[in-house]
């Protein structure tokens, strides 16, 4: 599965620091707005301590870990919905990730201009959520302007059901509440799909700090933007991409001592991943050999044949059965054969749901 997350946020707030810490890249880093000019993409692997007991058990000739696509977005401003700054042109690239990362400045720094000329998160917030539900806003009435008079003219139950559902979120645009707040059913968020709305996607807010407050966790601007955060359900990951720049130039021994001088367990970018596969409800399985030992991402809920088709379509067109046993059991075993004799291999057929961990061969006939 590709997935994508956009990294948003007002310009000068650390998106691009951050950017370059999380793909080692070196993209364009200015003090002024508009360092970003086009939308930068890397790719990160998502760390997993499972993957590497299987690399260290199979010993196979390459080892693919599941990775994650962060775009960088340039820095977006007030009335970027109506074509400020860079406007509409960034707000695309926004409509085409899984998630949204929205980094936050909660930091002071005589050295480094805010666009606002102050330090307030919630303000910063807000102008980026204005701007966002502008731009879904403008592409639901266009939308309402072209169905509404074929659906009461009409009056099929697909027509209606589109118009009143864009209605609903009219309505709460007008009100400036984001689309991700509201409550939808299944049959609506179908119907929503195609339009990619911005302010429907989940996000995580990226509280960027100082080094020291980093270490402590918080600090009282971390604090005001986790109340906001709590009226939609969104989660705050506090983190220095100063910290982070630094750690991207460290091998992963050195890393890890690093963080442990620090007294941090985990660096940011491994909290930003771990959040948006929770946010987005991902789960990873794996398949092992000789040949090769490779991570997985599949969504909660699919089906073994679903999953399947994740590695090849033909894997789910002619699905037979999955051969399956759990991370937790071949460590505890410590080798496939054991695991088999102590009666914890399994076969699976179509209807299995497909949990974390799960490590499979999947049988198929095409």
């Amino acid at each position: 599965m590709s997935l994508k997350a956009g990294i948003v946020g007002l310009p000068n707030v650390g998106k691009s620091t951050l950017f370059n810490a999380i793909t080692k890249k070196n993209i364009l880093a200015a003090n002024y707005p508009f360092a970003t000019i086009d939308p930068n993409v890397g790719i990160v692997t998502v760390p997993d301590s499972r993957l590497e007991y299987l690399e260290e058990l199979y010993i196979p000739k390459k080892t693919i870990p599941t990775t994650y696509e962060f775009t960088d977005i340039a820095g977006l401003v007030k009335g970027a919905s109506t074509g400020e700054g860079l406007g509409n042109k960034f707000l695309s690239h926004i409509r085409e990730v899984d998630a949204i990362v929205e980094v936050v400045r909660c930091f002071d720094s005589g050295d480094i201009i805010h666009v606002e000329n102050s330090v307030d998160p919630i303000r910063d917030i807000e102008i980026i959520n204005v701007e966002l539900i502008l731009s879904d806003l403008e592409m639901v009435q266009n939308r309402i302007s072209k169905v509404g008079k074929k659906a009461h003219m009409i009056k099929e139950r697909e027509e209606k059901l589109e118009y009143d559902t864009l209605k609903k979120c009219e309505e709460a645009l007008i009100k400036e509440i984001p689309l991700r707040r509201i409550e939808l059913d299944k049959e609506e968020l179908a119907i929503l799909k195609s339009f990619s709305l911005i302010t429907l996607k989940p996000i995580i807010y990226m509280a960027n700090v100082s080094e020291e407050d980093a270490i402590i966790g918080r600090n009282n601007y971390t604090d005001v933007v986790s109340e906001y955060a709590s009226t939609e359900n969104a989660s705050v990951i506090v983190m220095s991409a100063k910290i982070e720049s630094e750690l991207a130039e460290l091998n992963d021994d050195d890393k890890k001592k690093f963080l442990e001088d620090l007294g941090i367990t985990n660096s940011g970018l491994d909290k930003l991943i771990y959040a948006t596969y929770n946010l987005l409800g991902l789960e990873t399985f794996f398949t092992a050999g000789p040949e090769e030992c490779r991570a997985w991402t599949f969504e909660k809920g699919m089906k073994a044949p679903e999953c399947a088709g994740i590695i090849h379509t033909d894997f789910q067109r002619g699905f037979i059965k999955a051969e399956i046993m759990s991370f937790d059991d071949l460590k505890e075993h410590a080798s496939e054969l054991k695991v088999k004799e102590a009666g914890r291999m399994r076969l699976e057929g179509k209807e299995y749901l497909m949990k974390d961990g799960d490590i499979c061969y999947f049988r198929f006939n095409v």
